[in-house]
């Protein structure tokens, strides 16, 4: 099994005939995703990839009503009214690959789905993949290998760099989740994780957390008292100098809180082993599962 998305699921893609957007439909074909249908306002009728293109989301969903994930490869101002697009098409789940889009935007989007009853992973997330299945985003395929560890993580470069030590290491991944690294996000650790607590296939759960906010904290939390399988953690950031922004928006310290030393101490104190290199996350893991 995996979570979010398998051999199952049947991808619509947002903005597919922008450079972006078609670069990377022809990765996630490549990759073996089932890939049924674009939209680009405007340029329907047209094909990416022998993808049919449509000008709406329901345009599409009425010739592919089998589509049941989306993603967004849409400019930062007009990526919030699309992924609404996709969720009153009720697609269950919407992968947000912009960046850029202001806090306040991504605030109202966050409530309005909830209303829909559909998932948002991102924005400004490099997707999700299910090894040797499906991959919905931007992440590398070659890099990961199928298994039983989950991952989620804020930054997608490290999320490439710990797969790819894992995968080195022997131990396959089940599903890595990039949930985003802006301040307001669709999909929480805790939301990610709540869905690696029901699933068989993941033994193990690899957190790449970063500084800023509490997160991470609330993600130890939830690792101790309802996981029910290990976790390791890594977190970004132990040479971040308070008051400066890292990479990502929501990575800033705030005061003597969301320090990477802080949130190691945090995971900690729950029991979770904390890696200080991101090749040492492999040795970590390989411990517990031996155990």
């Amino acid at each position: 099994m995996a979570i979010l998305v398998d051999e199952g699921t049947r991808l619509l893609v947002q903005g597919i005939t922008g450079s972006e957007g078609s670069f990377h439909t022809k990765r996630m074909l490549e990759y073996g995703t089932a890939v049924v249908a674009g939209v680009t306002p405007g340029k329907g009728g047209q094909e990416v990839d022998g993808i049919p293109v449509y000008d709406a989301v329901d345009e599409a969903m009425e010739e592919h009503p089998e589509i049941n994930a989306s993603v967004v490869f849409v400019p930062a101002r007009f990526a919030p009214d699309a992924i609404l697009e996709a969720a009153d098409a009720r697609i269950p789940l919407i992968v947000a690959i912009t960046e850029g889009i202001p806090v306040h935007e991504t605030l109202r989007i966050y409530h309005l789905l909830r209303l829909y009853g559909v998932r948002l992973i991102g924005p400004n997330c490099p997707g999700v993949i299910s090894p040797g299945k499906c991959k919905v985003g931007i992440m590398p395929g070659e890099v990961f290998a199928s298994g039983p560890v989950g991952i989620v993580s804020r930054s997608g470069t490290l999320t490439y760099e710990i797969a790819a030590h894992l995968t080195r290491a022997g131990i396959g991944q089940s599903t890595v989740v990039g949930i985003g690294g802006d301040p307001i996000v669709g999909s929480s650790f805790v939301d990610i994780l709540e869905l690696f607590a029901n699933d068989p296939d993941t033994e193990l759960v690899v957190l790449v957390g970063e500084i800023g906010g509490t997160a991470e904290e609330e993600a130890a939390r939830f690792a101790a008292e309802k996981l029910g399988k290990p976790m390791v953690a890594y977190i970004a950031g132990f040479s971040a100098p308070p008051g400066k922004r890292m990479g990502h928006a929501g990575a800033i310290v705030s005061g003597g809180e969301g320090t990477a030393e802080a949130k190691a101490k945090a995971l900690e104190s729950f029991g979770v082993p904390v890696a200080r290199t991101p090749g040492q996350v492999a040795d970590l893991v390989a411990r517990a599962l031996n155990h």
